[in-house]
């Protein structure tokens, strides 16, 4: 690990300095700040509420804000309302913090992939350097959580520490459902290993045991620590408040289990119930090609969108192409491995291909866990490229740093819509290069 010490300070630091410039900035309510608020809220209140998403990360908000002594005085009413004092810092904090060491996990990850130092320090900082992420930790949002831990979740499963594995997994699954990937992708590994043992009869029997220990024991795990979560979430929830609408009656009088099944199913339903249209929603297939932002907030000449990098992202589309191209031949036959690129790919389409059967109104934010592995894929490539013949590895460096350096550039560009600065209407117009962006 001494190593890589120098570049993991390097990340860090970057790290830190992009997703705590202008902290705070604006100091209104952004986007779904006005729901995520009011939930978090209601741990001080002790009002029941209810969300279609499981409650850890409010919880996270909510216990953090505590600690610095925040009181539900704000009211969350709508977007652009100003907050009355510096004390909603509180509730953005723990967000920023969880993508502040996002990069760290990353670079870890690639690393435990078998990939190079550069490309480990390449992908860290295509993931500090990306404006859809940065916008996404800047809020009282739940995502910089979900994508916190489903990472650092694998990158246990490959240090072979399989209960913090589970644990993360758990942590995971409870800040949102779409957090399953990180468990169906060890399994869906852990699977295809069985298989193929097999095929050597002399092993079946214990590689067969222990293989469904294993995987019963990623299952406990994470179920333990998500219906721990529920409990702790009505227990803090004694009041009655508007939740209690999507409860059956005297649901407060019932056994805990009973509640949190309940909870579930409703949750389940009301996701399956969101059909309202939104102008700024998108179907799956477009999200590779960030062909429609959101537009999160406005205030005079100040704007924030949630839109990536897009040199980030389709060069990271273009790598997911080209790798499965090289792969669809074997995928077609079936003829499964484990090697690191068909974890790559099962891990980019278990994140992407899953909408196609959501009816429910979707965003171009659901992309950003498909999106992380879009830049493995692109590391990887470029890494591989010093492999096809001899001489090649000082290729791959220049490559890794032209991308960073394009990045960057890009990176800064698009910056003040992703920070909420001001920008002339000339200065906003040159940013916003297509009409499916406005």
């Amino acid at each position: 690990m001494k190593k890589h010490k120098g570049h993991l300070l390097i990340i860090l630091a970057l790290s830190i300095t992009v997703h705590f410039a202008f902290f705070g900035q604006p100091n209104e309510t952004v986007f779904d700040e006005v729901h995520f608020g009011k939930f978090v809220s209601g741990y001080y209140t002790g009002e029941y509420y209810f969300d279609i998403h499981p409650p850890l990360g409010k919880l996270m908000i909510a216990g953090f804000a505590k600690i610095v002594d925040f009181e539900p005085e704000y009211n969350f009413t709508e977007i652009g309302k100003e907050f009355p004092d510096k004390k909603y810092l509180a509730l953005r904090f723990l967000p920023a913090v969880a993508s502040t060491l996002l990069p760290l996990i990353i670079y870890l990850l690639i690393l435990e992939l078998g990939m190079s130092r550069m490309a480990a320090f390449a992908g860290a900082l295509l993931i500090v350097f990306d404006n859809a992420l940065l916008t996404q930790s800047r809020l009282i949002l739940l995502d910089p959580f979900l994508l916190l831990f489903g990472f650092t979740s694998l990158l246990f499963y490959f240090k072979k520490k399989y209960l913090l594995m589970a644990f993360f997994v758990g942590l995971a699954i409870s800040i949102k459902w779409t957090g399953l990937s990180f468990i169906a992708l060890p399994i869906l590994i852990e699977a295809v290993k069985t298989v193929k043992i097999l095929k050597t009869a002399i092993k079946l029997t214990i590689v067969s045991f222990m293989a469904v220990l294993r995987l019963a024991s990623f299952f406990l795990i994470s179920l333990t620590i998500y219906f721990g979560v529920f409990a702790l979430h009505f227990a803090l929830l004694p009041n009655p408040g508007s939740g209690d609408a999507f409860m059956k009656p005297g649901f407060r009088e019932n056994n805990v289990i009973k509640n949190i099944r309940d909870l579930n199913v409703e949750m389940y339903r009301s996701n399956q119930r969101l059909a309202a249209s939104h102008p700024y929603s998108s179907q799956f297939y477009t999200w590779p090609l960030m062909t429609r932002p959101i537009y999160y907030w406005v205030s005079e000449n100040s704007r924030i969108y949630f839109f990536g990098n897009p040199v980030i992202w389709w060069a990271s589309t273009a790598a997911v192409l080209i790798l499965l191209w090289r792969g669809l031949t074997s995928i077609l036959r079936l003829n499964l491995n484990t090697n690191f690129s068909t974890f790559l790919l099962s891990g980019y389409f278990l994140n992407l291909l899953p909408f196609i059967g959501v009816k429910r109104v979707m965003f171009l934010y659901h992309y950003l866990t498909a999106l992380i592995f879009a830049v493995l894929i692109l590391c990887y490539l470029i890494d591989k490229i010093h492999s096809i013949s001899s001489g090649q590895d000082k290729n791959s460096r220049k490559i890794f740093t032209g991308i960073i350096i394009i990045s960057i550039i890009a990176f800064l560009f698009f910056a003040p819509l992703s920070y909420g600065l001001p920008l002339s209407e000339k200065a906003y117009i040159t940013r916003v290069w297509f009409a499916s962006w406005r």
